[in-house]
């Protein structure tokens, strides 16, 4: 529990003391956050909620009250929202419960819970509407981009690039997002992975989805298959990308008409994707102060390095990528 002298968490207790009617509730901390929200596990006679702190000058609750009303109107367990103060950062929301995709995830109940995690992907996509959400455009793309050579390469392996090296990093990454603005469009929870998902009744309960846009429509199932902290097999892969693609095609989703451009697609989204993250792991490492998230970045490097290797028109991202790997520190030595 926060230290008593903390002035937004006694703002949240008399915020919440007014919501719920001055009925006594206990408090205590219900998740840890890659963000600057914190989450809280509120019971009061024997039922429970998850209010959210999120400080104004850091966060914005807006975005989160409206891709939740947007996912509950197209058929997904999103939390929904009890009682708000937008203005001071406070959310009070149902709650899911303790249980994530990724702490129950094994070999044996995998299909039947990606099952469910496509089930409710493709409602989302099924609703998409343009002017909704953000656009995942050209602009957005490329400062995500620009998180891997800025905290990854130069903050974390200290590395200075040459300037052949810099102008190869420049074209491979253009070549990515050309690729990404090339695709069909659908709605984009952004961060669709087993930590988001919640194992609950109707399954699953999706959660953190704040930073919704509209734009590549493989995004989502590479979030979901290919997670920053759980790996799986690639005929497992290919076999759920297989599966969701035959069941949006014939829902009526834009997704390719021929698998294998529609593979394709995915995994240079997942690139996209895997040097975004490797830039947000050492950011919210050496910016924040949030420790233990440089250790999964070696499972992405592998994921990097595997779809540069795969594709010819990538071969000098897999060059630079070869060469970034000698200047990896050994794991717990970063600080």
């Amino acid at each position: 529990m926060p230290a008593p002298s903390d002035p937004r968490l006694e703002q949240l207790q008399e915020w919440l003391a007014g919501r719920l009617a001055e009925t006594a509730f206990s408090m205590k901390p219900a998740s840890a956050d890659a963000s600057f929200r914190r989450y809280f596990r509120v019971t009061a006679k024997g039922r429970s909620w998850i209010a959210m702190d999120a400080p104004p000058d850091r966060e914005d609750c807006r975005p989160f009250v409206r891709v939740a009303a947007l996912l509950r109107a197209a058929g997904v367990n999103a939390p929904r929202v009890e009682a708000q103060d937008l203005e001071r950062g406070f959310l009070l929301l149902t709650d899911f419960g303790d249980t994530t995709y990724l702490a129950t995830l094994d070999a044996t109940n995998a299909d039947r819970l990606f099952g469910d995690a496509v089930a409710a992907l493709l409602k989302w996509q099924l609703a998409s509407r343009e002017g909704e959400l953000p656009p995942y455009d050209e602009a957005l793309l490329q400062r995500e981009c620009d998180l891997f050579p800025e905290w990854y390469v130069a903050r974390h392996l200290g590395v200075a690039l040459t300037a052949g090296q810099q102008r190869s990093l420049s074209e491979m990454l253009a070549l990515i997002i050309a690729r990404a603005l090339s695709q069909p469009k659908a709605y984009v929870h952004r961060d669709y992975m087993p930590r988001n998902l919640m194992v609950t009744d109707p399954n699953p309960g999706v959660i953190d989805f704040q930073d919704a846009v509209y734009g590549p429509v493989s995004y989502d199932m590479a979030s979901l298959t290919r997670d920053a902290f759980v790996s799986w097999e690639e005929e497992r892969v290919i076999d759920w990308t297989a599966r969701y693609w035959e069941k949006a095609k014939r829902s009526g989703l834009p997704v390719d008409p021929d698998f294998g451009a529609f593979y394709r697609d995915f995994e240079w989204m997942g690139l996209q994707r895997h040097l975004k993250v490797l830039g947000i792991f050492a950011r919210i490492h050496y910016r924040d102060g949030k420790s233990g998230y440089l250790e999964d970045t070696p499972r992405f490097l592998n994921y990097a390095r595997t779809v540069a290797e795969r594709y010819r028109e990538l071969a000098p991202l897999a060059r630079l990528l070869e060469q970034l790997e000698k200047h990896q520190p050994a794991v717990g030595c970063a600080s």
